[in-house]
Order: C-alpha cells, then structure tokens, then sequence
C-alpha cells in the first residue's frame, strides 16, 4: 500500500497527479494544509506498519515527526520526503530526504518538478511531451518565473485550479495528460470559465488595491490589505503600482492566514513568515494569524487610510520633470521633486530637505515610505504652480512698496 501527503495548493496537487499517473489506484492521497500536515503524519505513524510506502511532498514536518519518520524508515520502512521549501533544508541530512530549491541548470524547483523527476529516476513514470509541459508550467507559476517569462499559460493554469473543486481538476488534468500525449492544451469549456473569471479578477483586485494601507512592522515597509481570493495577483499587482513598499501582507481574518508577496530580489518573504511559525518562498509566503501577526498586521493598521494611487494620464505632473514633480498627501502637505546641479532635492511646503538625492527614483521612494504622498493631476499641479507664481508676485510687490516708501 502507497501513500501520498502533500499540499492542498496547485504544487501539492501537482504531485498528487504525478502519483496517481505513477501509482494508478495502488496510492492513496491525502492533501494538506501547512498547518494540518504534522497532525496527519503523526495519525499514519500511530497506525500503520512498515508495509505502507509513504511520499510527503511540498510540506515540511516538525522535529518530533522527523524524529519518528526517521525511526520508521530505520525499521525498514519506506518514506520519501520530497520538498523545494528552505525551510525544510535542516531534513535533507537523511536519506529518505530529498530538498532541492534550485536544479543543476541553476533553475527554481517545485514540488512537482522534483516529484516528477524523482518517478523517471525509479522508472515509475512515462513520460510524455503533455506531462512534460503540465510540470514546467507548475514549476514556472510556483517559482513566479512565468513572469519573467510571459508564461501566461501557467497562470491560467492556477486559475483553473482555484475554479475547480480538487477532485475535479486531479481529474480532468490526469484524463487530458493521458489523451494529449504531444501538447497540453485547455479546453473549450475551460478557455469560457478562464475569460469570465478573469474579468472578475480584474475588477476585484482593481477595488482592493484603492483599500491597501501602508504600515512599517519590524524594519520593512509592508502593504496590507484584506482580501480572500486572487492573492497572489493581488500581491503582484499592489508591488507594481507601489514599489516602494517591501512586501505585501493579504490578510484573510475569517481564515485566520495572512499571504506575503514581494517584487523585490533583496526580501524574502519566507524569512518573514517563519517569525510567525510560516514559510514558503522567497517571493511567495504565507502564516496563520498568531496573535502577535493579529496585532502587528490587523490591529495596529486598521485605522490607518489608504494609499492613494498616482495620477494616471498626466501631460504636465510628470515624473522626472525638469519643471518639478509635485506629491500631496493626507495631511495636505505638499511635495515637489525637482533638480538642481544634477541632484534630486525634495521641497516640502516650501522647505527645501537639506540632503539630495542622486536619482528621482530613491527621492521618490523617500516620499512614499516617509509620507506616503501620491503624485497629483494635472489640475492640481497648475493651481499649486498658479498659487506659487501669485505668491511670489505679491511677495515682489511688497518688496517694491518698501523701497518706494524708503
């Protein structure tokens, strides 16, 4: 008898598919949340022998399991524990452990793609042009290298998957695979559910990005914002529209989980999530809400007001601007960012900051984390030019009364 505990996200079911095309009925599945994994284990271990093959894939296990899973292969049992995730890297010192984050080509890994080819190397798989594809485009949405890559397929792919009921897709994926051997491909019924729920994606990340609230926990300028579904589009999209934020934390209160995103190379989100008894990649995390995440990332932020996006369309308030490039923000100060003797200064309300900055870039970026100013319209920078110009007329009129009256 097999069996296979593995995640309940596109990845872990990835591996389920590869199970079920290695094993047919001989496996039995069982799919998991991070936190419902331990308490699965220790349930096989307390009652099944030796005779039963065990597969854990895309999950790590703490140290009390490790220990006893350890034992159980010591007995003569069979168990493969097959992971991507850094934090399990501290497993990989025994022999049923196999952790590979990145593959002798230097590319990220998933669970999929380590579980797949782990069945060619027993000769327990067939493989197949179709199966081939199915895997990369796991690896490249897991990875977030489809990005990179334009790869839109693959994130079509997690789309689906979240439309689908898990038995339904394992279904449908491993029936497709088994029919197209040359190309994986969706179908007509799924090419119809993919173009409605894109567009109901779009709406709903467009109305949540207007409700993210800027917060600084620990030493990083964080993104929160409450949502339950499309998180990692979310968080894609809220660190491009503001890069100046480290990572993005979508909260799910009524699920009591909180998703880390990030854009930037120099955070790892996985770091993070680890403080609050999480993990996960680098670029992708996620934790249960503890009750310190609970008073750092809801509590705290809660009354705090939205970001404000840039003014799109402008013809006039532009970045970069050699007439200056004006930022409000919500306690109506006002921000012009200009350049003088190839440096960016920065002006608030009049008052020059003292130090520059070398690039546009890292003087806005200053504005956002330090002020969360936004760039204004058109319209608003000509009243404030207008209002300065008048300013400055009735200041220079003074000025010539004095020296008449002198």
């Amino acid at each position: 008898m097999k069996r296979i505990y593995t995640h309940n996200d596109l990845d872990g079911v990835g591996c389920g598919i590869m199970a079920k095309l290695a094993f047919g009925d001989e496996i039995e599945i069982f799919y998991n949340s991070v936190s419902s994994l331990d308490r699965q284990i220790g349930h096989f271990l307390d009652t099944n022998g030796i005779e039963t093959t065990v597969f854990i894939t895309d999950l790590g296990v703490n140290e009390e399991n490790e220990k006893r899973l350890d034992e159980f292969a010591k007995q003569g049992g069979k168990v493969y524990f097959i992971d991507h995730h850094k934090t399990s890297l501290p497993i990989n010192t025994h022999d049923w452990a196999r952790v590979i984050i990145t593959d002798q080509d230097g590319k990220l890994t998933s669970a999929t793609s380590l579980f797949y080819q782990f069945l060619l190397e027993k000769g327990w798989i067939i493989p197949r042009p179709s199966l081939m594809e199915f895997v990369e485009l796991i690896r490249q949405y897991d990875t977030w290298e489809w990005e990179k890559n334009q790869n839109i397929k693959a994130k079509r792919l997690n789309e689906l998957f979240f439309l689908l009921s898990i038995d339904e897709f394992e279904k449908r994926m491993i029936e497709r695979i088994k029919r197209e051997s040359d190309h994986f491909q969706f179908d007509e019924f799924e090419e119809k559910l993919l173009k409605i729920e894109e567009e109901n994606m779009e709406r709903y990340v467009r109305r949540k990005k207007r409700e993210t609230v800027q917060s600084l926990i620990d030493e990083h300028c964080v993104g929160i914002v409450h949502a339950e579904s499309y998180h990692s589009e979310l968080g894609n999209e809220i660190g491009k529209e503001h890069p100046h934020l480290d990572y993005i934390a979508i909260l799910n209160v009524g699920g009591r989980k909180i998703s880390m995103r990030t854009i930037h190379d120099e955070i790892d989100v996985s770091a993070i999530a680890q403080k609050y008894n999480g993990g996960g990649h680098a670029k992708a995390a996620g934790c249960s809400m503890t009750p310190e995440a609970y008073e750092r990332f809801v509590a705290k932020p809660f009354f705090l007001e939205p970001l404000r996006l840039d003014a799109l369309e402008n013809k006039y308030n532009i970045k970069e601007s050699k007439y200056g490039t004006l930022f409000k923000n919500h306690d109506e100060d006002y921000f012009l960012i200009y350049n003088a003797n190839n440096e960016w200064i920065v002006d608030k309300n009049g008052y020059q900051r003292k130090k520059g900055f070398l690039t546009f870039s890292e003087a806005e970026r200053f504005l956002k984390r330090n002020y969360k100013a936004w760039l204004v319209g058109d319209s608003e920078f000509i009243r404030f030019l207008m209002d300065e110009w008048l300013e400055r007329r009735q200041s220079e009129q003074r000025k010539r009364e004095l020296v008449d009256e002198f």
